[in-house]
């Protein structure tokens, strides 16, 4: 009895581990996988542990852990035989989508009835789901303000502007959105920001624009492109986060030209608590504080450091 139980147990617990090992190999890209989990052997340890805890918490005999391994090999085969029954209705193979259908069917009927007769696979896999699900939004959380940037890269005319720019000695960035663009002309939002943060009208700038791109990419190259819209030079840029991507053109442009720029924003409206929260899940939110956190914890030297204006 023992050794049957122990053979499930391990069984189980490699069912479990293929399954968080897809989890572990698309959290990183997502910004879900805690700093710790680059720790290899440790992360062995752990997965030992769990898997003795499980055998422990849910006294994992032959029979519970036999129900356990039962579901998740049905639930598997399920997806595999609704992922072919999709494909094929969308091939629109008319002699092969009846009988997908049926074996869809049977397959569906066999789970839950195997789920309501043998509870402890859906409790395990319930248990295993929300620890994941928990332990990747704190991990998106808590990592939200990394510079989490691969790399930037200007074009030609982007890298024109720039130059040009800088040889003033000052290098003014004034963040715009792209909402804006129709109700708000370029030469009024340099009226605007010249009155609004007290610059000297003469000086050159530039206007940022970021586009959110994908939010639930957690890495990315920031690709700056350069743009003449109503007379006044942009640059534009697409991202899964406003606040990380202008955080790493400034840091960029710092390292490019020795000046330190100075990207000038206007407080958003709204709560900023809700603020917050849509910057975690969307990308978005109030930018202005969350890019004067990213450059804090980014360079340390104050000195060093580009300047964040709010008007």
């Amino acid at each position: 009895m023992g050794t049957g139980a122990a053979g499930d147990g391990a069984s189980g617990g490699a069912t479990w581990w293929r399954g968080f090992s897809r989890w572990f190999l698309e959290a990183p890209r997502y910004g879900m996988a805690p700093h710790w989990a680059a720790a290899t052997r440790p992360l062995v340890l752990i997965f030992t542990a769990v898997a003795f805890g499980i055998t422990i918490l849910f006294r994992a005999d032959v029979d519970a852990q036999g129900g356990a391994y039962a579901t998740g090999v049905l639930v598997v085969i399920l997806s595999a035989a609704l992922a072919v029954t999709l494909s094929a209705h969308r091939t629109r193979s008319r002699r092969r989508l009846p009988f997908y259908v049926v074996i869809t069917a049977v397959l569906t009927y066999t789970t839950i009835a195997n789920i309501f007769e043998r509870p402890e696979g859906i409790k395990i896999a319930s248990f295993f789901i929300g620890t994941i699900i928990v332990t990747s939004f704190v991990s998106r959380a808590t990592r939200s303000f990394e510079l989490r940037v691969e790399g930037v890269r200007l074009d030609a005319r982007a890298r024109r502007f720039v130059r040009d720019v800088a040889e003033s000695g000052h290098l003014p960035l004034v963040a715009s959105n792209p909402d804006d663009r129709r109700r708000v002309g370029f030469p009024e939002k340099e009226r605007q920001a010249c009155e609004l943060h007290h610059l000297p009208p003469d000086r050159p700038m530039l206007f940022l624009e970021i586009t959110i791109g994908d939010a639930s990419e957690f890495l990315s190259v920031v690709e700056v492109k350069g743009r003449e819209r109503q007379g006044c030079r942009l640059l534009t840029a697409r991202s899964p986060s406003v606040a990380n991507a202008v955080a790493a053109i400034l840091l960029h442009l710092r390292d490019e030209t020795g000046v330190i720029p100075d990207v000038y924003f206007h407080w958003a409206e709204g709560n900023p608590m809700l603020a917050l929260v849509g910057y975690v899940i969307l990308g978005g939110g109030d930018v202005a504080p969350m890019t004067r956190e990213i450059l804090r914890r980014a360079e340390p030297d104050p000195e060093r450091r580009p300047r964040v204006h709010v008007g």
